[in-house]
Formats: structure tokens, C-alpha cells, sequence
């Protein structure tokens, strides 16, 4: 159960809304304002080199993300929040490092997690903090050990192939029912910063490649963003030399 009470006032910093858009107020991102006003949660991402231990005080909520929050007491009397592993309970133990047992909100290198485990938090480069698998209820699984390098398959399906030394904390995120919330009401969706969105063939031809027509019609082509751009089908996902680490894309086979 997440403690909904007032959060630690130290590990909290101000977030700035964009609504969208740029440093120039031009909209780039649409349907995005008007979100009820939040804090930032300063969630510990890092992993530090030697051997920490700590006992888990309490699970929160934080409005910026799917994930519950875990407020830490370590040995050294310093508190930080970490992303709370599925099962996380008040009072329990977790530690860091080489050392580290392999359970649940325990962080070690890859090289050191038995195959079959799940994990999440997952390094990209060594030292470079957690940035795969951070949503609610996501993990990964390490399948194999090559040398230096260790693959994991990601829940898209996809596999790849991470360095040995990267950090990764065993178990999946916590509050897995995030996506069978129901919203309930139009309102909420408007509290989280969600704004309504037009259908492209109720607009007129100068809004929308859709628009125009008498009456009731069709798209009359394949679906395409305002700009002309195609929204099914159309790969958009970038290349900037991970694609040596993939061994299988998502979605295969």
C-alpha cells in the first residue's frame, strides 16, 4: 500500500511544466497542458561502486510516473528514493554492490545475476545510471552469459547484449496493476495534463491532410499525421549506433 502522506521534503525539487512546447512556446508535442500542479521526486538512479545497505522505511506514491516510489534508510543515516521492486514491504532489506544477495530490490552487476533471473533498473553503459526497464511492472531477463557481455530479453521481445559490469537491480517494478486503472472520467485524464483529441476528418483541409469533405467521409487515404506523415506502420525509431547491441528487434518472431 503506498503512503500517501506528505513525501521528504529534502528529496523534493520543482518541476516545470512545458505544456509541449519548445523554448520558443511553439507546440510540439500535441494534447499535452493543464496538469495539476506536482513536485519532483529526486529518485536515485545511480549506482555507486562498494558495498551499501539499507532498510526500505515506506512505499509512496509519485504523480510524475506508473512506478511506486521506496523511501531508503542507509547505514550511513542518508535517505533516497528508489523505484519500489514488486513485493516491496516496510522493514525490508536492501543492499548494493559486488557483494549484494541476489533478491528482490538488491542491485549487483549483470555478470553476477544467474541466468533465468528477472531484473529491472538495467544499465546501458557502466556508471551510466538505470534507464530500461523503470515503468510499472516492467522487468527484463537475463538468458545468457557471453564473456564479458550478458543478453537479456526486454518485454517487447526484444534481445540484447549488455555489458557484464552494468548494474541492474533483481526483480520486476512494483504496482503492476498500474495499467488496468480505470480513469473513470474525463476530468481526470485533464488532471494529469491529457487534453482532448480532434479526429483529423472532422477538421477542414487547411488543419488536417483528413479533412474536407461533405457530410460524414473517410480519411480517403492511408492515416497520416498533420504534417503528412505516416502514423501505422512507419518505423520512426532512431539509429544511433545501438543497433550493434540488438541481437533481436521487438515485435519478432
Amino acid at each position: 500500500m503506498a503512503y500517501r502522506n506528505n513525501p521528504l521534503r529534502s528529496l523534493l525539487r520543482r518541476h516545470h511544466r512545458s505544456s509541449g512546447r519548445n523554448n520558443s512556446g511553439v507546440i510540439t508535442v500535441r494534447h499535452r497542458g493543464g496538469a495539476h500542479k506536482r513536485r519532483y521526486r529526486a529518485v536515485d538512479f545511480r549506482y555507486r561502486t562498494g558495498c551499501y545497505k539499507g532498510r526500505l522505511e515506506r512505499v509512496e506514491y509519485d504523480p510524475n510516473r506508473s512506478a511506486s516510489i521506496a523511501l531508503v534508510l542507509y547505514g550511513s543515516g542518508s535517505r533516497r528514493y528508489i523505484i519500489s521492486p514488486q513485493g516491496a514491504m516496510v522493514g525490508m532489506e536492501v543492499a548494493s554492490g559486488n557483494d549484494a544477495p541476489v533478491r528482490p530490490g538488491c542491485s549487483l552487476p549483470l555478470w553476477k545475476v544467474p541466468v533465468g533471473t528477472c531484473v529491472h533498473n538495467l544499465e546501458m553503459r557502466p556508471g551510466a545510471g538505470a534507464q530500461i526497464a523503470r515503468a510499472a511492472g516492467a522487468y527484463a531477463t537475463v538468458i545468457s552469459a557471453n564473456g564479458a557481455n550478458v543478453t537479456v530479453r526486454l518485454r517487447s521481445g526484444e534481445v540484447r547484449s549488455i555489458d557484464g559490469r552494468c548494474y541492474a537491480t533483481v526483480g520486476a517494478v512494483g504496482n503492476a496493476g498500474h495499467s488496468r486503472t480505470m480513469q473513470g472520467k474525463a476530468g481526470r485524464m485533464r488532471w494529469r495534463g491529457v487534453r482532448p483529441t480532434v479526429r483529423g476528418v472532422a477538421m477542414n483541409p487547411v488543419d488536417h491532410p483528413h479533412g474536407g469533405g461533405e457530410g460524414k467521409t473517410t480519411a480517403g487515404r492511408h492515416p497520416v499525421s498533420p504534417w503528412g506523415q505516416h502514423t501505422k506502420g512507419m518505423k520512426t525509431r532512431r539509429s544511433k549506433g545501438g543497433r550493434r547491441v540488438i541481437l533481436r528487434r521487438r515485435g519478432y518472431e
